[in-house]
């Protein structure tokens, strides 16, 4: 996500307090026997520190400053809009200690630096799996150098309260498709799955966090939405809840029909942030940060590839150990 450098302002209490005020509880969705430990679990746990977390940088904003490979494509067209339109509302966001089902990635750049991008526990039969965007991932195929890789669900202040899950050697599914066409052309695929391996303590990501339900084939109008999102460098998420409307791109580089979303403060690291809506028993994810470019140019307005069967087949890549796919060599 290309943002524009901002202070983020805390906004007052939102309306529907009990929909953002309900996170709930883990053991809503705790199933199955604790796993062993993964062997990288303490070794992550050992480095990244509070101090370490609390200086990552945002690894999702763009050439010069990234995670990744370093290289985003050059739109060919200036966009007619990206952003609020004019007189449109936009609803405020907040900080806050955040969810279990929602949390961080961190990782190290090729220098050493600590990165971070957002991401959402999802429910699945092994109970280890993350949904972020494809461009917080895409850097992490096959065989690329390990980077300290983990996620932390729910992430505040320096704090891991369920713990550090190591992302698996060749855990990270991103579709094929975006590979190959790229972050612009292939913004309709900015979606990815990673698979965790278990905590310091030997538990599985969605036995200790929960997990939320994916949803495809839903439609691009929802409300009320509430988005989650990790700004780098922040010490707490921010959430804010508003609509979700379809958006047909206006920009040739960057093709293809998105859910488009208003909320304020949204800057880099916000990518791979969850779009979620109230299900019977929990929450259930529409959409992620990222898509029509990267998520959005402004901080006031973010984007979501749709979840089609696209997104369907690569769960199921991902829940039954399909090989991954990569770029080509």
């Amino acid at each position: 996500m290309v943002r524009r450098t901002r202070n983020i302002r805390h906004a007052a209490v939102l309306a529907a307090t009990v929909l953002l005020s309900a996170g709930l509880t883990p053991a809503a969705f705790a199933a199955g026997a604790p796993s062993t430990p993964g062997p990288d679990a303490a070794e992550l746990s050992g480095f990244w520190t509070a101090a370490r977390m609390t200086a990552a940088r945002p690894g999702d904003t763009g050439p010069g400053d990234t995670g990744q490979d370093e290289s985003m494509a050059a739109r060919t067209t200036e966009p007619t809009v990206d952003g609020p339109r004019p007189g449109e509302v936009i609803p405020p966001s907040k900080s806050f200690d955040g969810i279990p089902q929602a949390g961080t990635f961190f990782w190290t750049d090729a220098s050493g630096t600590g990165r971070t991008c957002s991401g959402s526990v999802v429910r699945s039969p092994g109970h280890n799996l993350v949904l972020s965007a494809g461009h917080c991932l895409k850097g992490y195929s096959g065989s690329s150098p390990k980077r300290h890789l983990a996620f932390v669900p729910q992430y505040h202040d320096g704090l891991t309260p369920f713990g550090v899950f190591p992302v698996q050697d060749n855990g990270v599914y991103v579709s094929q498709q975006y590979y190959d066409k790229g972050e612009h052309a292939g913004a309709a695929y900015d979606f990815g799955f990673a698979v965790t391996e278990a905590n310091q303590d030997g538990q599985r990501l969605e036995d200790a966090a929960g997990g939320v339900e994916l949803l495809t084939g839903s439609g691009y109008a929802h409300a009320p939405v509430r988005m989650i999102g990790y700004p780098g460098g922040a010490q707490k998420p921010l959430e804010c809840l508003s609509k979700t409307t379809k958006w047909a791109s206006d920009d040739s580089a960057d093709p293809g029909t998105f859910e488009r979303i208003a909320c304020a403060g949204f800057v880099g690291g916000t990518s791979g942030g969850p779009m979620l809506v109230a299900r019977p028993g929990g929450w259930g994810v529409i959409g992620v940060i990222g898509g029509y470019h990267t998520g959005g140019n402004t901080p006031q307005v973010s984007y979501s590839a749709y979840f089609g069967p696209a997104t369907q087949a690569l769960y199921k890549a991902a829940t039954t150990g399909a090989p991954p796919a990569g770029p080509a060599s």
